[in-house]
């Protein structure tokens, strides 16, 4: 499971193992001769990663490590092949920046601690800058005093539960593979794609398919997985090759690589969806100097369809940036908008392989936690009131305390916890997605962004 442990303060979870339990297992197959069985979706011996030491342990000829190159000799037999996501990018065994001794979880009262770091902070800042705090900041600073303590025991009490039980370690021995180790081609340019989609020609709605199923075949036309929602209907991963690239999807799950200019296909799917988790690209100083994506503005974001992508009573999570200009709209302007009523906010904390926060809590360029907004749709009063009889309530300041991936943006899973407030089998939904998983329909100009297999191992599976 990837709820390693639930409190009251809320849950510590395992993010890594939550994409390894997705089902990334190639099933479809064909026998080649000399009893060489290789899977449909691989087209050369150059597919077949090499392993690195901490996924595999072969123990016996039955169960042989494969190198590159290397083909799965069967006797008659299908070999099927498993795919894991490499673990040295949860390999954050020590924090970004450093706290000072007296800042460290698990040491002194957080209230004396808070009171002196930010007095000092606040001294050292002003003096270096030479000038006072702008609005933002003070806004930043006031929010951080009324959630601090909350982040800080609740942050706490989780750790002491992941050291008990081993998850968590004092200290930790370093991974054989070299860390982030991913070639350049991995950035695609998958929003590019999409940028130049528009140039395709016009698609007749009324001649072409609403639903594009994945086959056995590896590659698909560009148009196809641009102009429709595309679903793995199958128990078993596919791979798809898209602009030279191999990508992975998982079992049950379907997409749309789209930008926000062609959403239409997402609404021609007819689905209404019971959890709708959003994760806009907010507008920041960092975005814009790293150019890492192109950014909304909030009227854009208000222009997405939520109102008609959600089922009634609609659970609605959002991802905001510690910026309280961005959290205030979500909750005074956004949700508003959407007939969204703001329930609770909760926060993802980020700590290191030893329960360390990566970032100092009272940090004042970065805080190791965001915030996630949760509210419901309000439509039909009768029909909310018959589909929230079996709903528990959404509880207030909770805490998703997880070892972050080292790439950026990609968000811990949220499937596992929200199952607890919603019924099952419900339809999901994941807006400016950058992965998928199971059960859930993804949307986003880089959907597919951490499937793409280099960001995996290949291992043998029985």
């Amino acid at each position: 499971m990837s709820v390693v442990h639930r409190l009251t303060a809320g849950w510590l979870v395992d993010h890594l193992s939550f994409i390894n339990q997705c089902g990334y297992e190639i099933c479809d197959s064909f026998a080649r001769p000399g009893g060489v069985t290789c899977n449909a979706s691989i087209t050369s011996t150059e597919d077949y990663h090499s392993i690195s030491t901490f996924a595999a342990t072969p123990s016996s000829s039955d169960s042989p490590a494969y190198g590159p190159g290397d083909a799965i000799k069967t006797e008659g037999k299908t070999a099927k092949m498993r795919y894991v996501f490499r673990e040295e990018f949860f390999d954050i065994s020590k924090p970004h920046i450093a706290a000072a001794p007296e800042e460290q979880l698990c040491q002194g009262c957080p209230e004396v601690i808070w009171i002196f770091c930010c007095c000092c902070l606040l001294i050292l800042q002003k003096r270096k800058r030479k000038c006072v705090f702008n609005q933002g900041e003070l806004d930043a600073l006031e929010y951080h005093s009324k959630v601090r303590k909350l982040i800080w025991e609740g942050t706490l009490h989780l750790v002491q539960e992941g050291l008990k039980s081993g998850f968590l370690h004092h200290t930790t021995a370093k991974l054989t593979c070299s860390k982030n180790n991913v070639p350049q081609h991995i950035v695609c340019g998958l929003a590019e794609l999409c940028e130049m989609a528009k140039q395709f020609p016009a698609v007749n709605e009324s001649d072409h398919q609403a639903v594009y199923v994945l086959e056995d075949e590896t590659s698909s036309p560009e148009q196809d997985l641009l102009s429709c929602v595309t679903e793995n209907n199958s128990n078993c991963a596919k791979i798809i090759v898209l602009m030279g690239q191999k990508y992975l999807v998982p079992p049950k799950s379907s997409f749309l690589l789209s930008d926000i200019s062609c959403l239409q296909p997402l609404l021609n799917y007819e689905k209404k969806y019971d959890v709708i988790v959003i994760d806009p690209p907010w507008d920041n100083k960092s975005v814009r100097r790293s150019n890492r994506y192109n950014h909304l503005s909030s009227w854009q974001i208000k222009q997405i369809p939520v109102p008609a992508l959600a089922a009634p009573n609609c659970l609605v999570v959002t991802w905001v940036t510690n910026r309280q200009q961005h959290l205030r709209f979500v909750k005074d302007e956004l949700y508003p908008h959407w007939s969204v009523t703001t329930l609770a906010e909760w926060h993802w904390v980020k700590i290191t392989r030893a329960g360390e926060f990566v970032m100092p809590l009272d940090s004042l360029h970065k805080k190791p936690y965001e915030v996630l907004v949760l509210g419901r749709v309000q439509g039909d009063v009768k029909e909310a009131l018959r589909t929230s009889e079996s709903l528990l309530p959404i509880p207030e300041h909770k805490l998703i305390v997880s070892i972050p991936c080292s790439l950026h943006s990609h968000k811990p899973p949220l499937a596992a916890i929200l199952a607890e407030f919603i019924k099952p089998d419900v339809e999901c939904l994941e807006l400016f997605a950058r992965n998928l998983q199971p059960g859930w329909t993804s949307w986003g100009n880089e959907v597919l962004k951490f499937q793409h297999i280099d960001y995996f191992t290949l291992l043998q599976s029985e």
